[in-house]
């Protein structure tokens, strides 16, 4: 059995859940490796497979004055340290199918954003690196897109894939995340993970001091949305984490302070424990007789 195969199914046999957790974006060597650390030491105590995740490049950033990270070069050997000092899997995204390649060197599994979910030759590109494929769903698409797209990928010949909820446009500069979604996408026949960050992004909902817009967003919710999908029954949770999030250079509104993530980790994990969610239950609609 080769890794990706042996890493995917060990996510999907995790219980209650698996979790992608990290800064949102590569800001230097000696954050991402802080972070790291902390990330692996917290995720241990509470008994979750840990995949570690941080971006190279944020290629979609609403103004084009956004810190994007290091680049592809410089971020990969980045993650490549936090890979081999902490002995933990790296999930990034790609945004071009020139990427994929050099990325599946050092990514374990590799992350297709939600506004490219549709994208048939990088899904393909990176379907053949042999690496794990997670799918975000696109904030414009219907759950039952991303059967199609985790599809494509297995077409390619890889049948390690993974789709991600992350929220649907409810009109301008909002985001509203539809618990039906995380039962509609396992049609996908695939392991579900509910991104409980990004889903309560406020997209170019920020005005700033010297003009333009950024991304804002409602922090406090996190903890509600997570709760949500844990009661569900997703496979994953996906979410970015910083120990400063005031001062993180991009999507600080949306990221959860480290301090409280053991706390929020641990009440996730006993609502999942008692929760039937993965489980669909069977309804029986003949006549109810005493």
């Amino acid at each position: 059995m080769d890794s990706s195969t042996a890493l995917f199914d060990q996510l999907k046999a995790a219980e209650p859940f698996f979790l992608l957790a990290g800064p949102n974006v590569i800001e230097s060597e000696e954050h991402i490796l802080r972070m790291a650390n902390h990330l692996k030491t917290i995720s241990t105590k509470v008994g979750l497979p840990l995949v570690f995740k941080s971006s190279f490049d944020k290629a979609n950033r609403t103004s084009s004055k956004s810190f994007r990270g290091p680049g592809m070069s410089e971020g990969l050997k980045i993650l490549e340290k936090v890979k081999i000092a902490y002995d933990i899997p790296i999930v990034t995204d790609v945004h071009e199918t020139i990427q994929c390649e050099p990325v599946g060197k050092v990514a374990d599994i590799i992350q297709i954003p939600a506004f490219l979910c549709r994208q048939t030759d990088l899904l393909v590109a990176a379907a053949k690196t042999g690496k794990i494929i997670n799918i975000k769903k696109g904030q414009f698409c219907a759950p039952s897109v991303m059967s199609n797209s985790a599809e494509k990928v297995r077409l390619a010949g890889n049948p390690n894939v993974m789709v991600c909820e992350r929220g649907t446009m409810f009109g301008y500069s909002d985001l509203i995340v539809d618990p039906r979604n995380l039962e509609w996408m396992r049609e996908a026949n695939c392991p579900v993970v509910a991104d409980i960050t990004h889903s309560l992004q406020q997209p170019a909902g920020r005005k700033l001091d010297g003009g333009g817009v950024a991304s804002g967003g409602l922090r406090e919710l996190i903890p509600c949305i997570a709760r949500t999908a844990v009661a569900v029954g997703v496979d994953g949770i996906f979410m970015e984490v910083h120990d400063d999030p005031l001062n993180a250079p991009v999507d600080g509104p949306t990221q959860w302070p480290l301090r409280h993530l053991e706390e929020l980790l641990e009440e996730l994990v006993a609502i999942a424990k008692v929760s039937k969610g993965k489980k669909p239950m069977s309804i029986d609609l003949t006549p109810f007789h005493e």
